[in-house]
């Protein structure tokens, strides 16, 4: 039997002259082919509707919804007796976390005026949670607007002492 009497013998050489034809027409074009051949994905593919792990489907939707930060942000959050230890965490606490600064609240102005001096630290341990220059700067407020005590043993329009209510 010779190629002329096969119909897929002579379809292939049809493929083939078509084939060369082509890379000789993208050759002239200045579009030349790939040498080596396309790399398929690493693993299966899935499709969307097919079941996945929980983890990537939480990854793959915060990644998606541009929620990475805030996640892990609020994950720092919630482990700050882990980052500060459990002395500092007992008194302080995380509030806010926006344009790269942190404010924390403490429960006594000597325990603001400790994470004052810590602050540095703590940037640098909350940037190894976060990544790089993820935390520019912690900001410390102390309690706020505690009540006076009343007595007639004060002066009018004191502020009673500093170091305890503010």
């Amino acid at each position: 039997m010779s190629v002329d009497d096969d119909p897929t013998a002579r379809g292939a050489a049809m493929a083939r002259e078509k084939l060369a034809q082509a890379k000789a027409d993208a050759a002239r074009r200045g579009q030349l082919p790939r040498r080596e051949p396309r790399r398929k994905a690493a693993g299966p593919r899935r499709d969307t509707g097919d079941p996945q792990l929980f983890g990537r489907a939480i990854s793959e939707l915060l990644a998606a919804r541009g929620w990475e930060r805030s996640a892990a942000v609020g994950a720092v959050f919630g482990r700050w007796i882990d980052i500060v230890g459990p002395d500092l965490a007992a008194h302080t606490k995380p509030e806010s976390f926006e344009d790269g600064e942190v404010l924390v609240v403490a429960d006594s102005t000597a325990w603001a005026t400790q994470v004052r001096l810590l602050a540095r630290t703590l940037v640098r341990r909350l940037n190894e949670e976060l990544g790089d220059n993820t935390v520019t700067k912690v900001k410390v407020r102390g309690p706020q607007n505690a009540p006076r005590p009343a007595g007639g043993l004060r002066v009018t329009g004191s502020r009673g002492p500093g170091d305890t209510y503010g």
